[in-house]
C-alpha cells in the first residue's frame, strides 16, 4: 500500500509540472465537484455556451456573471452557499472562460445583455435572478434596464456601469490612455493579480501559468473588447438611468477597490429606488473571491428577504 501511494504521488508530481494545463483543468473540475457544481453547455444561434449549474433543478433561478478576463470559476467559492436554495447557473460569457472567442464579434454591452436574453431563453429560464462582479455587473445593469420584466433582483459585486465622485487608479489610467487589465508578461500578470485583489491570493506557479499564458496570447482580443467597454462607460455612464430600475438591488463593494471606486456605492444607493448596500473592509475588487463567505451570507439573506417580500 506504501509503495502504491508513493507511485501515485509520484505520478501525480510529474503530471503537474508536465502538463500544468491539464492538471489545472483537472482541479478545477474536482474543485467545481466539492463545490456542488456540474460543467455543462448549451447550444443555440450556432454557439455553445459552457456554464455551471448547481442546486435545485426546481428552484428560483439565479444567474452570477464574471468580470473582465474572469470566466465561470470565479464564482464556485461564492456560489455554493447560495445553490442549496436556488438554481445557480454561471455562465462562461462571449470571448472569455471556454466561450467562443470570436475577433469580428461585438462585445458592447448591448450586445452582451442580448446574448444573455438569448442564453436564458435557450436554458428555459424566463424571470431570475441575476448577479455580477465588474464588466458582469455592467452587463447585469444593462439586462435589467432592457428586459426588466425578466428580472426577479439584482446584485452588484464592485460593478462596471457607473461613474462614482473619484476616479479610481483604473479610471486614471484609462484616461491616459493605459490598459492596466491586459498584459504581456508574467510580471505584468503578478502585477494584475496584486492590483485586483487587496491581499494577494496564495496562486501556485502551475495555477497561475495557465492562466498567464491564455492573457498573453489573447492579450489583442482583449485589448479591443476593453477599450470598447471603457470608452462606452467613459462616454455613456448609466447613472442618470439607475431610477428606471424597478427590481430590488443588492451592492456588495469592497472599499479598497482600485479599478472601480467605492464612491460608486453612493451613487447608486442614492439613485436605484429599492436597493440595499454593504461595503467590506479590507476587501478589494473580487468580494466572492476575497470574502466568499460573508459577502455570500449578506447576497443570500437579500434573497430570503426578496422572496419573503413577495408572499
Amino acid at each position: 500500500m506504501l509503495i502504491a501511494a508513493a507511485a501515485l504521488i509520484v505520478v501525480v508530481v510529474i503530471f503537474r509540472f508536465a502538463y500544468p494545463r491539464q492538471f489545472l483543468r483537472l482541479l478545477l473540475l474536482a474543485m467545481r465537484r466539492i463545490m456542488g457544481f456540474r460543467t455543462r453547455s448549451v447550444e443555440f444561434q450556432g454557439t455553445r455556451w459552457p456554464y455551471l449549474e448547481g442546486g435545485p433543478t426546481s428552484g428560483e433561478a439565479l444567474l452570477l456573471l464574471h468580470g473582465f478576463s474572469g470566466d465561470k470559476d470565479n464564482w464556485p467559492m461564492y456560489a455554493r452557499y447560495l445553490r442549496k436554495g436556488y438554481r445557480v447557473i454561471i455562465p462562461d460569457l462571449p470571448g472569455f472562460g471556454d466561450n467562443a472567442r470570436d475577433p469580428n464579434g461585438d462585445y458592447r454591452m448591448d450586445a452582451q445583455a442580448r446574448w444573455l436574453l438569448a442564453f436564458a431563453d435557450a436554458m428555459g429560464i424566463d424571470r431570475f435572478h441575476v448577479g455580477g462582479n465588474s464588466m458582469g455587473g455592467f452587463i447585469a445593469l444593462k439586462f435589467t434596464l432592457k428586459y426588466a420584466n425578466r428580472i426577479l433582483s439584482l446584485a452588484l459585486l464592485n460593478s462596471a456601469g457607473v461613474l462614482g465622485n473619484t476616479k479610481s487608479e483604473l479610471q486614471i489610467a484609462t484616461e491616459n490612455g493605459e490598459s492596466l487589465l491586459t498584459v504581456s508578461s508574467p510580471e505584468e500578470f503578478d502585477r494584475l493579480l496584486a492590483f485586483i485583489v487587496h491581499r494577494p491570493l496564495p496562486l501556485p506557479g502551475f495555477i497561475k501559468q495557465p492562466y498567464c499564458e491564455d492573457l498573453i496570447a489573447h492579450r489583442p482580443f482583449l485589448e479591443a473588447i476593453f477599450w470598447s467597454m471603457a470608452k462606452e462607460l467613459l462616454d455613456q455612464p448609466l447613472n442618470d438611468q439607475l431610477r428606471a430600475i424597478a427590481a430590488p438591488t443588492l451592492v456588495i463593494w469592497g472599499r479598497q477597490d482600485r479599478l472601480i471606486d467605492v464612491s460608486c456605492v453612493e451613487v447608486l444607493k442614492a439613485r436605484i429606488p429599492n436597493n440595499r448596500c454593504v461595503v467590506f473592509e479590507e476587501t478589494g475588487h473580487v468580494p466572492m473571491l476575497e470574502r466568499p463567505a460573508k459577502s455570500a451570507a449578506v447576497h443570500l439573506q437579500f434573497l430570503h428577504d426578496c422572496r419573503a417580500a413577495t408572499l
